[in-house]
């Protein structure tokens, strides 16, 4: 496994200090060495060096490397990353997940008895049968006339090898287009295309098709967070990016996203990311 390890993370390093395309469909890398802030998109991802911190809803997360989460729906994130060894970036590959897929494995698929984790969030120590699969993937980055062929089936592999493990039930989920994650889901894409908007909880359970005191049960197990503080963490990540990329003052950004009081925004920015929105921006600015 050590080897298989070596390298699967000389083919990441050829990554940027972001989430890079390898040309593989659903495919990503990334060799970062700063936070790790953003909204997770539904995915399965294996640290491959370096550890990371997650902060989800309440929920502060930790992943050591050879370690692998799933994320059943887009979720809101913050989080630190840190290098495996001086000199040694945060390495990781992720693969989108698609519901389509998952459903063709589940016809003659073989249960295992693993037990089930209580959420994808959860670190998950990677078997060395799924390491290798990922690596006869990242190899193909260099074969791109063997790609089209055998990326298809090395993906069903990955997915297989996540079936049979600890989030095989919720990787089944994923695949029902009348479960409760496709329910939630509606929501969440809801939320994110109007996160600057106010909202009424009834509607949105109406879209998931279920009563409010149900929307709130699933909604806050299945993102770590309820609807509100859900479109909070939007913005707020949304106004972080604003304050680094847009020359605009933080009230003006406050308002952009939502928030109807500059001094509340202020406030809220603060208790996530541990400084006030100016302050926090500045750190990242020519001097």
């Amino acid at each position: 496994m050590n080897e298989a390890m070596d390298e699967l993370r000389s083919i990441v390093m050829r990554a940027q200090d972001k989430w890079t395309d390898t040309g593989l469909a659903r495919v990503s890398m990334v060799r970062a060495e700063a936070c790790a802030n953003q909204v997770y998109q539904p995915m399965l991802h294996l640290v491959l060096q370096g550890s990371k911190t997650l902060s989800i809803g309440d929920q502060v997360l930790q992943y050591p490397p050879i370690s692998y989460f799933l994320v059943p729906v887009d979720v809101p994130a913050t989080g630190e990353i840190y290098p495996g060894a001086p000199g040694e970036p945060y390495l990781a590959i992720s693969l989108t997940l698609d519901p389509n897929v998952i459903a063709t494995l589940l016809v003659d698929e073989v249960k295992t008895g693993e037990q089930p984790t209580d959420s994808g969030f959860a670190a998950v120590t990677a078997p060395t049968d799924l390491i290798d699969a990922w690596l006869r993937m990242m190899r193909l980055m260099d074969r791109p006339h063997e790609a089209a062929v055998l990326a298809p089936m090395i993906e069903r592999e990955i997915l297989f090898r996540i079936l049979q493990g600890p989030f095989g039930a919720m990787l089944r989920e994923i695949a029902r287009p009348d479960g409760r994650l496709a329910q939630i889901r509606r929501s969440t894409l809801w939320i994110r295309e109007h996160y600057a908007e106010p909202f009424r909880v009834e509607p949105l359970a109406a879209m998931a098709d279920m009563s409010v005191s149900a929307f709130y049960r699933h909604f806050k197990a299945i993102t770590g967070m309820a609807p509100i503080q859900y479109q909070k963490r939007l913005r707020l990540l949304r106004a972080r990016w604003l304050l680094l990329f847009d020359p605009r003052d933080a009230a003006s950004i406050a308002f952009t996203v939502g928030y109807e009081s500059a001094s509340q925004f202020s406030r809220e920015y603060a208790r996530l990311f541990g400084m006030p929105p100016g302050r926090d921006a500045a750190r990242f600015r020519p001097q």
